[in-house]
């Protein structure tokens, strides 16, 4: 089980936000929550974490902003972005942060197992 893999989940969605933190869990993963990016840039103060899985449209600063806000506070955070916006295009600044849109999953994700792969996939990075 990947308990070494420490996942801040940023979504302002109960239902959404509640029910993935479940899964990770179940999955092994351990996780902290957010219900907004402010609230997440202050919990980041507070712990080092591996990944963050970050909602784009969230009250107060947006996912991107908050992505932004966190790169250097958290220099070894890596990002999953997860939005319900089939319209949204990874801005060029947070490609030359490193993001591609293979880190880019939509709402609903139909398979979770997506989700786990992918975190899965970014550990050899994590342990660095």
């Amino acid at each position: 089980m990947p308990s070494d893999v420490h996942v801040l989940l940023v979504d302002d969605e109960d239902s959404v936000r509640n029910n993935l933190q479940i899964y990770l869990e179940d999955e092994g993963f351990l996780v902290t929550t957010a219900a907004s990016g402010e609230e997440a840039l202050d919990v980041l103060g507070q712990q080092l974490f591996g990944v963050a899985i970050v909602d784009m449209r969230l009250p107060g600063i947006s996912g991107n902003d908050f992505i932004r806000r966190a790169v250097p506070r958290a220099e070894q955070l890596h990002f999953i972005i997860h939005t319900g916006s089939l319209e949204y295009q990874l801005p060029e600044d947070l490609q030359s942060l490193g993001l591609s849109p293979a880190d880019v999953l939509h709402k609903p994700i139909g398979d979770l197992g997506e989700l786990t792969r992918r975190l899965l996939a970014l550990r050899p990075a994590l342990s660095r």
